[in-house]
């Protein structure tokens, strides 16, 4: 069973499951050993195949921060069954996650999909390092990320411990797709606008021809 459970399902959200009649059926997640989940094959095809992630950590004075990070599709690797590791870019440089860790290493994680409708929550504790410090990765990994961001943006080196992962319900994912996805099938149109224009000028030149 899922350790996420274990975690996220607190006294409070307990309480709350019992009133509204779902405490029962959420038994069963929570049952089970209290040892970190494992990223298995699926989750690493997953992980390796996005371009960005939604990252949350909690302030010091309990208000929650929600992120958004992204990169070339793989930019999140995969080091074993219980890390991950990516690179920390410069963005607006108000650094208010790369703050919020500093009290308190607990984050969030959402991957989503949302051509497919699936969507992966990791639950974890973070760890920064100096933007060279490939310590304990493997050399194929430390590589990848070493030429990530090589104009000089990036600043740090994140690693995250998986504590618990959860597959949720795709129910209420509304479908998008990047331009990236919609490439082939954008090609395949421009290409038939195109045939249609040529045709078209070729018509009004017949046109034009018998006055």
């Amino acid at each position: 069973m899922s350790r996420y459970a274990q975690v996220a399902f607190t006294g409070n959200v307990r309480r709350v499951q019992e009133e509204r009649g779902s405490a029962r059926a959420m038994d069963r997640l929570r049952d089970g050993p209290a040892q970190p989940d494992r990223l298995g094959p699926r989750e690493a095809e997953f992980i390796g195949a996005r371009d960005g992630f939604y990252l949350g950590t909690v302030g010091e004075d309990g208000w929650p921060y929600i992120q958004h990070r992204g990169g070339p599709a793989g930019f999140v690797h995969v080091v074993d069954e219980g890390t991950l590791a990516f690179a920390e870019v410069r963005g607006n440089r108000q650094y208010i996650t790369a703050g919020n860790l500093r009290g308190d290493d607990r984050v969030s994680l959402f991957f989503m999909d949302y051509a497919h409708q699936a969507r992966l929550k990791v639950l974890g504790r973070a760890e920064t390092r100096n933007a060279e410090d490939y310590t304990g990765l493997p050399q194929r990994i430390a590589e990848e990320i070493g030429r990530l961001a090589t104009d000089g943006l990036r600043e740090r080196l994140m690693l995250v411990r998986v504590e618990g992962l959860a597959w949720n319900c795709a129910k209420h994912i509304t479908p998008r797709f990047s331009q990236a996805e919609l490439a082939d099938s954008l090609e395949k149109v421009a290409d038939r606008i195109a045939e249609l224009e040529a045709e078209n000028r070729e018509l009004r030149g017949r046109l034009r021809e018998r006055g």
